[in-house]
C-alpha cells in the first residue's frame, strides 16, 4: 500500500520545488540570525500520538456517516497509524482507549509495532460509558459516586487499564471523567470533590513509580450544570492532592469560547504541572475539529508558550506528552489527522522562529505595539519547506496529504477491508 520506494519516488517528483523554496527559506532564516539546522532538529524531533479512537468516523447524536475501510481491530488501528507515520514521521505513537483497544496477543500487538516503528503512548480509561459486562452503572458518577462500591469500581477499572499499558510498555494513563450534575442541589459539591479526590489519589498509588496520571479537566457535557472537573484549576488542585506523578492534561477543545488558553499553558509549566495536550479545533466548545482548522493564531501562541518554557531554566516542568484527540464527522479521518499534525508542526515551527529576545525586551519596556509586531512576524513567515525538508530527512512524503491521495489509499482500505468496516470506539 506504501511503501518507502513510493515515498521516494513523491519527494524526487517534487524535489526541484522543493530545492527552491527550502533554498529561499535558508537564505530568510540566515539573514534573521537563525540557525536552521538547529530548528530542523527540533522539529525532526517533534512526535504527537494519534488516538485509536480518531482513526474511523466520529458522529454526533444526530447520527454518524461512516466512510469505509475503517479499523475493525487493535492490529488494523496499529496499520492505519503506521501509514500515517510513514508519510509524516511525526505520528510515531499510538494513544489507546480501554475497553476498546484490550490487546488479545500482546506479544502479536508488540511485534506489529516494531513492523510499523510505533509505541503506546498512553492508556486512557472509560467510566464514561456503562460496559455490558458491569455490574453497577455510571449514571450518577464514578470516581464521584455516592456509594463506594461503584467508586470502587470506577478504581479498579483504572488499575486494569495500567496493567493493560504495562504489558505494552506504557507510562501514562489520562483520565477524563464524565462525572456532574444536570440540576440544582444534585451533588453536594464539595463532597463530591473529595469523593474523586480520594478516588484518584487510590488509582495513582497503584501505579508504578515511572508512571504519569493526566488529570483531564471539561466545563460542560455530558452534564450542564456542574463538572465534577471543570477547569484547569480543579484539575491542578487534584493533581497536587495525588502527588508529584499526576499532572494536568489541557484539551483544546474543554474550555468555554474565547477561553485565554496560552495564559493557563503558561501558568501550569511555571507549577511545573503541564502534563499533556489533547490537540484540536474548536469554535464553540468540545467540537473536536482539524487541529489549527479555526484558531491558528491561538495554537502558535501556545507553542510560543512551550518554546519560552523549554528555553527558562527556571522551569522545572516534566516532559510534556503531546496527542491528538479529535472527531472527524465529514472528513477521511486519515486526511484529517494528517491535517492536524501538519498545522502542528508548523505551528511549532513559527514559534521557533520568535525572537524571543526582542520580545523580552519589548515586554520589559511595555512596548505593546513591538511585542505584537515580534510574534506577527513569526507567525506570518511560510514555514511550509521547513516543515517539509524535516519530515524529508526523516525519511517521510514532502506532501504527505499529496501522497496519501496519489495512491487512493481510503480506496484500497475498503477494497481490504469493506464498504461497511466500522471502526471500534465511539
Amino acid at each position: 500500500m506504501l511503501t518507502d520506494s513510493r515515498i521516494q519516488e513523491h519527494n524526487e517528483k517534487l524535489a526541484d520545488d522543493h530545492a527552491f523554496r527550502w533554498g529561499y527559506m535558508q537564505e530568510w532564516l540566515h539573514r534573521k540570525g537563525l540557525d536552521a539546522e538547529q530548528i530542523l532538529q527540533q522539529i525532526q524531533a517533534f512526535q504527537v500520538a494519534i488516538p485509536s479512537w480518531a482513526l474511523g468516523t466520529g458522529g454526533t447524536r444526530f447520527g454518524r456517516y461512516p466512510g469505509g475501510g475503517e479499523p475493525r481491530s487493535l492490529e488494523e488501528k496499529i496499520e492505519d497509524v503506521g501509514l500515517l507515520n510513514a508519510l509524516n514521521r511525526a505520528s510515531g505513537s499510538i494513544s489507546l482507549h480501554i475497553p476498546w483497544d484490550i490487546p488479545q496477543d500482546v506479544q502479536a500487538i508488540h511485534t506489529l509495532l516494531d513492523e510499523h516503528h510505533l509505541v503506546i503512548d498512553s492508556v486512557n480509561s472509560n467510566t464514561f460509558q456503562d460496559q455490558k459486562d458491569q455490574q453497577d452503572s455510571y449514571k450518577f458518577g464514578s470516581l464521584c459516586h455516592t456509594q463506594a462500591h461503584v467508586r470502587q469500581q470506577a478504581i479498579d477499572h483504572n488499575i486494569e487499564v495500567i496493567e493493560y499499558g504495562k504489558q505494552l510498555g506504557c507510562r501514562t494513563l489520562t483520565v477524563w471523567l464524565a462525572d456532574g450534575s444536570n440540576f440544582p442541589g444534585q451533588h453536594h459539591f464539595r463532597r463530591a470533590y473529595q469523593r474523586t479526590a480520594d478516588s484518584l489519589k487510590a488509582i495513582c498509588n497503584a501505579m508504578p513509580e515511572d508512571w504519569t496520571m493526566l488529570v483531564e479537566y471539561k466545563p460542560y457535557e455530558p452534564h450542564f450544570y456542574s463538572m465534577i472537573i471543570p477547569d484547569w484549576g480543579t484539575s491542578l488542585r487534584l493533581s497536587e492532592y495525588c502527588g508529584p506523578n499526576a499532572q494536568v492534561l489541557v484539551d483544546l477543545g474543554h474550555h468555554l469560547p474565547n477561553t485565554n488558553i496560552e495564559q493557563i499553558v503558561a501558568r501550569l509549566l511555571h507549577f511545573g504541572r503541564l502534563g499533556g495536550f489533547h490537540f484540536n479545533g474548536s469554535m464553540y466548545g468540545d467540537d473536536d475539529l482539524t487541529t489549527g482548522s479555526i484558531k491558528p493564531f491561538q495554537l502558535f501562541l501556545i507553542f510560543c508558550e512551550l518554546v519560552q518554557a523549554a528555553q527558562d531554566t527556571a522551569v522545572q516542568n516534566p516532559p510534556v506528552a503531546y496527542m491528538i484527540d479529535a472527531s472527524h464527522n465529514t472528513k477521511d479521518p486519515l486526511e484529517d489527522l494528517l491535517q492536524s499534525v501538519q498545522n502542528i508542526l508548523t505551528a511549532y515551527a513559527k514559534a521557533l522562529l520568535v525572537n524571543t529576545k526582542g520580545l523580552f525586551t519589548a515586554q520589559e519596556a511595555n512596548d505593546v505595539v513591538r511585542a505584537e509586531e515580534v510574534l506577527k512576524d513569526a507567525f506570518l513567515a511560510d514555514v511550509r519547506p521547513l516543515v517539509a525538508e524535516a519530515i524529508r530527512r526523516n525519511g517521510g512524503a514532502l506532501n504527505p496529504l499529496g501522497l496519501y491521495r496519489q495512491l487512493d489509499i481510503r480506496r484500497q482500505l475498503i477494497d481490504k477491508r469493506g464498504r461497511l468496516a466500522v471502526a471500534t470506539g465511539l
